[in-house]
């Protein structure tokens, strides 16, 4: 009964971390860090090395499974490919009808997990406040910059696409940065969107090769940063957190640049809801806020449920 639940909770933060990562301005590893799996995610995947290669090829799968954590990893990313495949459709038609809801919701939980993790910093000197002011900085910054159509009318070439996913999915890992927004900026959100949807398996499987890439080399420098300066980095990624408030505030929208017409930059404006009511259209702010408060919510059933994910491993 007890690892039923520990396999459920693990499954549902893979279903959140999913759902996090289809959607720009939220990052899958911020669901990772704030339900406690973060660190024991990094070493797993930093696993598959040598060691891994060699127990392959003696054929001694028992202790290959073991070493990678395959348990961990099975369970965890049978809930994201889940997720992404369910959400995916689910999610482009919320962004397109109801927006600020969307957002709204991940500005709750994103706020809620910002005290947890900052909780988790043993020793909080100067130097952690001002990584976090920098990784707050940082993502503030790359909201606001002027996002570009950089592809031409044919769509983007297989190797961008590949080297997309590697960008992608290292952003993906850290907390409070977007995958999701990194391919928005690059300009094939889209195409990769509409690929999940309409199951497009040459663009999904060059973007996987670009995402494989990318994982394997990308965490393994989050765990030795883990491991030799925890607290500053912890710290920096609380910050990323912090400034991805910005990035996922419901009363926003995209402004055209005059100057650069209707195929060029256009960047983010944001709004109270008073002033967003007067400017775009419905504020929505009791709904807006009803959602804020579930998100926050679900932050604490995560912090409950995983638990025993903490402690054990599966």
């Amino acid at each position: 009964m007890v690892n039923l639940r520990h396999y459920l909770a693990l499954f549902s933060t893979g279903v959140a971390m999913g759902a996090a990562d289809v959607v720009p301005g939220v990052s899958g590893g911020t669901i990772a860090f704030i339900s406690g799996i973060y660190e024991r995610l990094l070493a797993a995947i930093g696993s598959f090395d040598l060691t891994a290669a060699r127990l392959l090829l003696e054929r001694r799968f028992k202790a290959f499974w073991q070493h990678i954590d395959g348990g961990f990893l099975l369970v965890l990313f049978s809930g994201i490919l889940l997720s992404i495949a369910t959400f995916a459709r689910l999610l482009t038609y919320m962004l397109a009808h109801h927006p600020l809801l969307v957002w709204g919701f991940f500005f709750g939980l994103i706020g809620a997990s910002i005290i947890f993790i900052w909780r988790q910093i043993k020793t909080r000197g100067l130097i952690c406040w001002l990584l976090l002011f920098a990784g707050a900085a940082l993502v503030v910054a790359s909201a606001f910059t002027p996002q570009t159509q950089l592809l031409s009318e044919q769509g983007p070439q297989p190797l961008y696409i590949f080297a997309s996913g590697m960008l992608a999915i290292c952003a993906m890992i850290l907390p409070g940065v977007s995958g999701s927004f990194i391919l928005l900026l690059l300009g094939v959100y889209p195409v990769i969107l509409e690929a999940v949807v309409e199951v497009r398996l040459a663009v999904l499987m060059t973007f996987a090769a670009g995402c494989l890439v990318g994982l394997l080399s990308f965490s393994r420098l989050l765990s030795w940063l883990l491991r030799n300066y925890h607290s500053a980095t912890l710290a920096t990624l609380t910050g990323f957190l912090a400034g991805s408030l910005a990035v996922v505030w419901p009363w926003r929208q995209l402004v055209q640049s005059e100057a650069s017409g209707s195929g060029g930059a256009a960047r983010l404006q944001l709004y109270l809801p008073a002033d967003y009511a007067q400017a775009v259209g419905d504020s929505r702010c009791l709904a807006v806020l009803g959602v804020m408060v579930l998100g926050l919510t679900l932050v604490l059933m995560l912090e409950y449920l995983s638990g025993g994910v903490r402690r054990e491993r599966l």
